[in-house]
């Protein structure tokens, strides 16, 4: 995967349960929003985990591209819908990044 695709270093990819609680919106290469870098990166090392209030089982169905209720990791597409890939794609990716985007951070 290119380092040079700006979906795929600054669009959430997925959300990532935290042994803590706590979330980290990762990108498609699994690195935090923005970080483009081939490099490991301890999460934990950066002040990217947030506490997201109304995360629940139906609210990781509405915002996994399958419809996956599992809380602990929330794909919002994959390989075969990303949303640059078609008009469709993007609908359904910004649908679903609506749903992200009403979510409160609790501090």
């Amino acid at each position: 995967m290119a380092l040079n695709d700006f979906r795929a270093v600054f669009l959430p990819y997925c959300l990532q349960k935290q042994p803590d609680g706590r979330y980290v919106v990762l990108n498609r290469r699994y690195k935090p929003l923005g970080f483009n870098t081939r490099e490991h990166i301890e999460y934990e090392d950066y002040p990217i985990c947030v506490k997201l209030k109304g995360i629940s089982s139906a609210t990781a169905e509405k915002l996994s591209w399958n419809c996956d209720s599992n809380t602990d990791i929330i794909y919002l597409y994959n390989d075969g819908c990303f949303p640059t890939k078609s008009p469709e794609d993007m609908k359904n990716y910004l649908k679903r990044l609506e749903i992200l985007a009403k979510l409160k951070v609790d501090s």
